[in-house]
Order: C-alpha cells, then structure tokens, then sequence
C-alpha cells in the first residue's frame, strides 16, 4: 500500500478517528486506526467496540492495501510535520509503516490487521432519511442531560424516535430531563425508537458540524444503529433496558408560570453561579414582580441579583444545581424562557418560549433556612 495525501486533510480525519479509538481494551486493535486503500478509494477507520467510525480521505494511490497502525502516535508524527503533503507505504516484510513528510522520514511498527474487528455496515433496505442538520441541532439540546454513571448504562442514552413527521430525543440522569420534540419537512415511510449512547450522538454532532451534505441515513441492524453523511459512516451499538416513562416525571398542572427574557435569565445565573461553589445551590426568591437570584458559598463569599418578573402571590424559594440550571437555559437558546413552578420541592420545569419544542425539567435542591 503506498499513498499521498494532504498533511492537513489526514490530520483532520486522524483527530477524528482517533476519538473512537479504545484507550482502556485489553484488546490492542481497537487502540488502533485501520487505513484501507482499495481502488480509488481511501478510508480511516476506528473502533473501541461499542461507537465505530469510518472517514473517507481523498489520496493519489499507487498501491492498495490494509494496515493497523497505533493512531495517537500517526497523529502526532502528522502534527509535526511542516510539509503539506505526506506520503505512506506499508511495508509488509519490516511490519512497518514507513512516514515521509518533506525531509523526515519516520517508521512505525504496525499491528495485525487481521485483529481489527470488521465494522457494521449500512443497510439500504432500512434506511431511513433525515435532515441531517434538524437531527445534529436536536441531539444538541438534550444530550448533555444523559448521565455519564456507567453504572446505571440505559440513562448514559438518548432515547431517539422517529414516526411521520415527529423527531423526539430525550435524555435523563434522574436530576434532570431533557425533551426535544422537532417537526420534520417530510414525513418518514419506516420510522424507528431506538436507545442511542449520548456518547454517539456528540461524535455524530462533531462529524456532521461542517458537512455540506444534508441529507442523514440511518438504518438499524440488529443491536446496532448505523449513521451515513456522505462517504462518512458512523455506527454505534444500542442501549438494552428500559427507558425511564419520562411523561409520568412531567407534572400536569404548575402553581406559577412566568415568562421572562432567556439570555436576561442565563446571563445573571452565570454571574451569581460563580459563588455557587462545593456544591452550593443557587437559590431563586420570587416575590411580587421580582426573582432574586442569589448564592452563598461559606469561607468565599455571595452573590445575588433580581430580575424583573411577572410572579404575584406569596414569597417563594427553590434551589436548583447552579451547572444544571445555566446548562438547561444555555439549551433554550437566545429566546423567551417559560419557567413554570409548583412547590420548592417539586421539580421546576424551563421551557423554551418560541414554540420550538425544548422542555427542561429540573430537580430541585432543599434549601437550608
């Protein structure tokens, strides 16, 4: 196998495939990144067993082949190179990859290609088409709200479903809900639920960031999901377990509804929340026409700041986790923000207020006097 190639295009697709790649396998193949050369196409590929991911790289071959080399140390060979373009040939008899980038020359050792487990491919038959961007921008909104303790796997997903035209994702982990319901141009013939890693889903985001195309295929084979942009595939083995029923965790009736300026609102949390510190809440105090936001850390110091609003009746305190609250509202974006509340013991629910779908429900924290 023997190509050339742009330094900075290989770069770029190394970064990325390099992500996929396992850091913690006991199995040193799936540390690796596999480069696959046959005819006119070129390819990366990287896998850690549960997210896989396959990148096209425009190359001028002049011999095919496969090899398996360690892809953190490719990269940083390619880093530091200043020519722009790179040249490499396996050479099978020495199991090397020998690396030449103007004047410097470097050779790696390469790892049996044959211990590269085979990648899931797409399935024509069940594919289903996506606007690529309303489904990036979708899992934006809710995929930091997965939980990222391994032990409870089925909340480290988002729960992705698709019938008509309704795209729904939702996360949890168990604090705090995140639920996006976005309204497709055109209805799907064969929809799908699936339980998507969250993990998946932001490497889809980053993938999908700068693609031209916009046009998403995705079809299901067996436990796993697998994702095409273009030449570029990524796929991803499926939660098992059920999905928490978030609709029972949404309460039907709110005691306040307050409609208030969303950047206003994100823009004061993050202020105070800077004294919001060892785990200290920040503390919402309603009063009529007026929210005060405020928050006290012993040994550092406090902060508070009001805002106008429209709540009328009794005084009222919640307390929320400082980095949720600025997360959700952070989600909500740069429009009105409906906060709806029922008791400073029952979850607070943020809304965005154009229409748009997003709802962010909060657990509270109970609050010292």
């Amino acid at each position: 196998m023997k190509i050339s190639l742009d330094r900075d295009v290989l770069l770029t697709q190394l970064q990325a495939a390099i992500r996929v790649a396992s850091t913690r396998s006991a199995i040193q193949a799936l540390s690796g990144v596999q480069l696959v050369v046959q005819g006119s196409v070129s390819e990366l590929r990287a896998t850690d067993a549960d997210v896989s991911l396959r990148l096209p790289i425009t190359a001028e071959t002049e011999s095919e082949g496969a090899i398996l080399v360690p892809g953190r140390l490719l990269a940083d060979i390619i880093r530091s190179c200043d020519h722009p373009t790179v040249t490499l040939t396996s050479r099978f008899a020495e199991q090397d990859l020998e690396i030449v980038c103007g004047n410097a020359s470097f050779h790696i050792r390469t790892m049996r290609v044959d211990d590269f487990p085979p990648l899931p491919e797409p399935n024509p038959a069940a594919a289903v088409h996506l606007p690529l961007h309303d489904f990036l921008d979708t899992a934006l909104k809710v995929a930091g709200s997965a939980s990222r303790d391994e032990t409870r796997p089925v909340l480290t997903g988002v729960l992705v479903s698709v019938a008509g035209r309704d795209l729904r994702m939702v996360a949890t982990d168990s604090y705090r809900l995140s639920v996006k319901e976005t309204r497709l141009p055109d209805s799907v013939t064969t929809g799908f639920e699936a339980n998507i890693p969250a993990r998946a889903l932001h490497e889809l985001v980053r993938l999908g960031a700068h693609a031209s195309e916009d046009d998403l295929i995705v079809s299901l084979r067996q436990n796993q999901i697998v994702f095409a942009i273009g030449a570029a595939i990524l796929s991803s083995r499926l939660l098992d377990g059920q999905f928490p029923n978030y609709r029972q965790l949404l309460p039907e009736t709110f005691e306040h509804e307050l409609r208030m300026s969303g950047p206003e609102l994100r823009d004061v949390v993050r202020r105070v929340s800077l004294l919001a510190q060892k785990n200290a809440p920040l503390r919402l105090s309603f009063t009529t026409g007026e929210v005060t936001v405020s928050s006290q850390t012993p040994d550092i110091g406090e902060a508070r700041e009001a805002l106008p609003t429209t709540f009328q009746g009794e005084p009222f305190e919640i307390g929320f986790n400082p980095e949720f609250l600025r997360e959700g509202l952070d989600a909500i974006g740069d429009g009105d923000v409906i906060v709806k509340l029922l008791t400073p013991l029952r979850p607070g629910l943020f809304e965005a207020g154009d229409g748009s779908g997003f709802v962010y429900l909060i657990m509270p924290i109970r609050l010292n006097v």
